[in-house]
């Protein structure tokens, strides 16, 4: 089966950084689009960030200029590197993978989370 599982997440002052990885692991063909969604308590969950196969990158507005996406396609894995914390950025950040199997079936795979908290 295929699993993605998140790490890096953490307490954190304002103005601070922390960086976020995800590797999938299990029978993968290819990997898609790669992204993080984060959903903050009474919110809905929302993209934070995305790069793509071919490496195009996409940011939601208020992380643009501070937070940066990449991927190393070698490890399956992706990074969030996230600097000039704000306290309105403290959500669960949540890895997403669109991937393909070695079966053909292509389908959208979720880490469990893990929790960014920043203080003032």
């Amino acid at each position: 089966q295929v699993r993605l599982v998140e790490s890096g997440g953490g307490l954190v002052q304002a103005g601070g950084s922390l960086t976020l990885s995800c590797t999938a692991s299990g029978i993968i063909f290819t990997i898609y689009t790669m992204g993080w969604y984060r959903q903050a308590p009474g919110k809905q969950r929302e993209l934070v960030a995305s790069v793509a196969d071919g490496g195009a990158v996409n940011y939601v507005d208020p992380v643009e200029g501070r937070f940066t996406i990449s991927r190393d396609n070698a490890k399956n894995t992706v990074h969030l590197q996230m600097n000039n914390l704000k306290p309105e950025d403290t959500a669960v950040y949540y890895c997403n993978a669109d991937i393909r199997s070695l079966r053909g079936t292509r389908a959208s795979y979720w880490g469990q989370g893990t929790q960014v908290t920043v203080s003032s």
